[in-house]
């Protein structure tokens, strides 16, 4: 049974990321704020459910939470910054188009950088401990999948359909044979023998 909230009696919003291993595509992260006593037994880490079941479950969570919202870095971000960089600054994003503002954070991981003087806790697998932590990860991985299925119909040959951009070995094999597009993340090692 997934915790309701870390910090008693305080807005408190979970932040999650998506898409930080991927060879292409922008990083996306949410901030969920739920209400206090909040319960959903449904809802768990994103890795561990299926497709359909995180779609049902984002618009329950879109539907119940106080506040919600999804930030994106892009690929040329990344690459000038780097993904841990890009993955904090997409929570952070994602947190400023709060409509609530929190009065402290709970984050999925080991690291994460101030943000407006708000406290802040990092949980790590918090996205199987914390609802507002396991909500984020849903948004994130489901607004992420509807970006690279938009993705994968420009650029039909390299699978992100089924792979999502994460380096599978038919992507790294459609890297080498019609080589990076726009949209893959330069600073990451792309084919397997570079």
């Amino acid at each position: 049974m997934l915790k309701s909230h870390y910090y008693s009696g305080l807005v408190e919003a979970g932040c999650d990321e998506a898409g930080r291993g991927c060879l292409a595509g922008s990083v996306y992260a949410a901030a969920v704020i739920l209400p206090e006593d909040y319960r959903n037994d449904a809802l768990n880490d994103s890795k561990q459910l299926t497709p359909k079941r995180r779609y049902e479950l984002r618009g329950e969570i879109e539907r119940d939470a106080l506040a919600w919202a999804v930030g994106v870095v892009t690929p040329g971000e990344i690459d000038e910054m780097n993904i841990l960089n890009a993955s904090i600054l997409a929570m952070h994003r994602a947190l400023d188009k709060l409509t609530l503002r929190p009065e402290a954070i709970i984050v999925d991981g080991n690291r994460f950088k101030p943000y407006r003087f708000i406290p802040y806790t990092t949980v790590i697998k918090g996205d199987g401990k914390y609802l507002s932590i396991a909500a984020a990860s849903i948004l994130a991985k489901t607004y992420r999948d509807d970006y690279m299925e938009r993705l994968a119909a420009e650029y039909p040959q390299y699978g992100w359909s089924d792979n999502k951009g994460y380096p599978t070995r038919a992507h790294r094999e459609a890297i080498a044979e019609y080589g990076p597009t726009p949209y893959h993340r330069k600073s990451f090692r792309l084919t397997a023998d570079k």
